[in-house]
């Protein structure tokens, strides 16, 4: 379960890559060095101390590190007393989500303390964090895993209950040697940064909130993610250990009928939808998902998208399956109106359609209510359906 997620500072919270880069070659220029941006950006994500000693030891300067890096530090007091701090848009909306969720939050920087210490401040974010972590502080800085398993350490969490937001190379790689999910941000001002071993990548955090977070750390953990909630339901992925239950109502002759692709053995049945988690969730990012009572977690059926030819074309096909015992209270229009409505605003789905055995009257009357139309017939493995479709408004 998720419990804490650990943001890196610079590239992340404030978007200082760009100021520090200028800083550092205006302290070189002190010492006779001209460096170039790029060489500048091979540091993002490490410690402010490894940056003076690699540059110390490249260019021969005559200098402490301690000499460089009061250089450097004054070069960057004098860019940001002129300029001030970038904020990374949307990132302290994204801190209150979290915050407002119960979420430990903890900052893990290579910047030293004094400097987190200041953005806190003067950002005004200080009480939505646990602490912080600087890279000034462990052994070992990024790639190594030090800076965040401390973080964890000071949390009293073990690596797995967190996620970690970073821009650089370093920082994922980090947070990937730490066992920790990760969700790469690409920053273009961060420089060109290999963020492959990330969970998850985004170029902005506008629609990034503590929902969106928690599913990256589900879909990371193979936890079954929670979809959507509504005043009733939670619409959320099957587990294998949900087809148990699934089973069950399965048993009804009365829902067994419209079936084409249920197997007699729970065996085959389990076995089948492990192949679904990772063939149709995890891949898709939808599918045919549990419908569970908000009260006491029941599993009373399914409903969800799948993507199958039809009539030659594909379309997003929605299905929908509930326990007889729950039929009558209104639960299959409240979960089939919530999924067309996740499936048009958040998957941006332009037509959602339905086939229908000719037979099924319960399921005509709930297409029709819904707003579906009937659009002709089509047939599926040598039977015909009525055809129901719903578009985008």
């Amino acid at each position: 379960m998720l419990k804490a997620v650990i943001f890196d500072m610079d590239g992340v919270i404030i978007d200082s890559e760009p100021m520090h880069a200028r800083a550092a070659i205006l302290a070189l220029e002190k010492f006779n060095v001209t460096i170039t941006l790029d060489y500048i950006n091979d540091f993002i994500g490490s410690t402010t101390y490894y940056m003076c000693q690699k540059m110390i030891d490249d260019f021969n300067i005559d200098a402490t590190w301690e000499e460089l890096l009061a250089a450097n530090v004054e070069m960057k007091q004098s860019l940001l007393s002129e300029e001030g701090h970038t904020v990374v848009p949307y990132i302290i909306d994204l801190m209150k989500s979290l915050h407002t969720n119960g979420m430990k939050l903890m900052i893990a920087s290579s910047s030293p303390s004094d400097s987190i210490e200041e953005v806190m401040e003067s950002l005004h974010i200080k009480h939505y964090f646990t602490g912080y972590i600087s890279g000034m502080q462990v052994v070992n800085p990024k790639p190594a895993p030090d800076i965040f398993l401390a973080a964890a350490k000071q949390l009293q969490l073990a690596p797995d209950d967190c996620i970690v937001i970073e821009d650089s190379t370093n920082g994922v790689n980090a947070a990937a040697a730490a066992g920790m999910s990760c969700i790469g941000f690409v920053n273009p001002n961060s420089g060109k940064q290999d963020l492959q071993k990330a969970t998850f990548l985004v170029e902005g955090f506008d629609e990034v909130d503590y929902d969106f977070v928690n599913q990256v750390f589900q879909y990371a953990h193979f936890e079954p993610t929670t979809i959507i909630s509504t005043d009733r339901l939670i619409i959320r992925e099957l587990s294998v250990d949900d087809i148990d239950a699934l089973y069950q109502i399965y048993q009804n002759p009365d829902t067994r009928i419209f079936l084409d692709d249920f197997k007699d053995s729970l065996t085959v049945e389990k076995e089948k939808h492990k192949a679904y988690i990772e063939n149709i969730y995890h891949f898709y990012g939808f599918g045919l998902w549990g419908v569970f009572l908000k009260e006491n977690q029941q599993l009373i059926g399914r409903c969800g998208i799948e993507l199958r030819m039809i009539k030659g074309a594909k379309e997003y096909e929605i299905g929908y399956l509930l326990d007889k015992s729950f039929q009558g209270f209104g639960y299959a229009t409240e979960s089939v109106e919530a999924v067309f409505d996740y499936a048009f605003t958040k998957l941006n789905v332009p037509r959602i359609v339905a086939l229908i055995d000719k037979e099924n009257l319960t399921s005509i009357r709930l297409a029709e209510n819904v707003g579906m139309l009937l659009n002709g017939e089509c047939v599926r493995d040598h039977q015909c359906y009525f055809l129901y479709t719903i578009t985008r408004v």
